[in-house]
């Protein structure tokens, strides 16, 4: 009488399988190599959708990619002050006693170009890709004008249901940063005080941080905001760095000759 084994063997050679040497795995070996490829492709899986959330979170956040450390010029004391603050900041989201002990915010103030927001997308970036933290990068002047078009209730690009959309990221994001934060205003006009300031007021109460970027010194600042909204700032584990070092933006230069043998090669058209 053909045995089990017998048949099993038959049935493979139909199938052009070749039968396994040796003595044939027992159920304990057979299920720990099945756990082991199941826990390889869990982690496989989990990696992948990590890979994909942090690309998205990227995509959100509208950040500069170039805005990292390794392309940062240190080559300050203020700069290099920033970076250290900065870098305790980012690993201080190790502690979640920290990230729920209240809400926390840098200013970085100083003239163009110094860096404030390289560095600002630089933590950005760096809290991404450990932590998965949502940012939002806007300029404050975008912000208010879109706010300003969306009172216009006769247009039809719906203003008004994209700043709605907006104002919810800017209250839910973990990280709030705000450039150009009163670029060319000497004080902000009163409706956008009062509706920064409450912005400002319901991140706090939420426990959300924020960066904000300023030309402004902050004695200018307090004034160009407006005390209601200063208030707001005041409320917050403050820290705040201020960018004196060389500006790193390249000057434009003048690349043609001076002399009066020059001829430029693009001549416009003239009427005849």
């Amino acid at each position: 009488m053909e045995s089990i084994n017998d048949k099993i063997k038959r049935f493979a050679e139909t199938l052009g399988k070749k039968p396994r040497k040796g003595k044939p795995a027992d159920y304990q070996s057979l299920r720990k190599i099945y756990d082991m490829q199941a826990n390889e492709d869990v982690r496989r899986l989990q990696k992948e959708a990590k890979t994909k959330r942090i690309a998205s979170l990227h995509g959100r956040s509208d950040l500069n990619p170039k805005w990292v450390f390794d392309t940062l010029d240190i080559d300050s004391e203020d700069t290099n002050e920033a970076v250290s603050i900065a870098q305790s900041f980012i690993a201080a989201h190790d502690d979640p006693n920290w990230r729920q002990s209240s809400a926390h915010m840098m200013i970085f103030y100083g003239d163009y170009g110094r860096g404030k927001s390289h560095i600002a997308g630089s933590i950005a970036h760096e809290l991404i890709e450990t932590y998965e933290i949502t940012v939002l990068y806007r300029q404050l002047s975008s912000l208010l004008e879109m706010r300003q078009s969306s009172f216009d209730f006769s247009a039809q690009d719906n203003a008004g249901e994209k700043f709605r959309q907006i104002n919810h990221d800017l209250l839910e994001v973990d990280l709030l940063i705000l450039d150009e934060v009163c670029v060319n205003e000497s004080i902000l006009k009163k409706h956008s005080q009062s509706w920064l300031g409450n912005l400002l007021r319901q991140r706090l109460v939420n426990k959300k941080n924020c960066i904000l970027i300023t030309n402004h010194n902050l004695a200018d600042l307090e004034i160009a905001l407006g005390q209601y909204c200063f208030e707001s700032i005041k409320e917050y584990d403050t820290y705040k760095v201020h960018f004196q070092g060389p500006s790193r933006r390249k000057p434009i230069e003048d690349e043609y000759p001076t002399d009066s043998t020059y001829k430029p090669k693009y001549v416009p058209n003239q009427i005849k």
